[in-house]
């Protein structure tokens, strides 16, 4: 399966390590580190140039990791992925 990120990007369900908004995550100094690091590495991909709104953290199989910035709500990433924040409350 696979999410769509925005303009003309997909990326693969079982690659997607993480989805983060953008205004909450980046208060952490460790998170801003972590975004410096992967511009500075090439491994981000801007979807769009509208005002980012979340950053999805993806890695292939050969461990690479590439982060995609979205012009989307985290909120609505995890809806379109159909998966739950809280997966053990769904079972109840």
């Amino acid at each position: 399966m696979y999410l769509h990120l925005g303009q003309d990007i997909v990326v693969r369900m079982n690659q997607i390590v993480g989805i983060f908004d953008l205004d909450n995550s980046s208060v952490s100094s460790h998170t801003r580190q972590f975004l410096a690091d992967a511009e500075k590495g090439g491994r981000v991909v801007n979807v769009t140039m509208e005002l980012p709104k979340s950053f999805v953290v993806t890695m292939d199989r050969d461990g690479r990791e590439t982060v995609y910035i979205s012009p989307l709500a985290a909120s609505t990433l995890l809806k379109r992925s159909g998966e739950s924040i809280f997966p053990s409350l769904d079972e109840k």
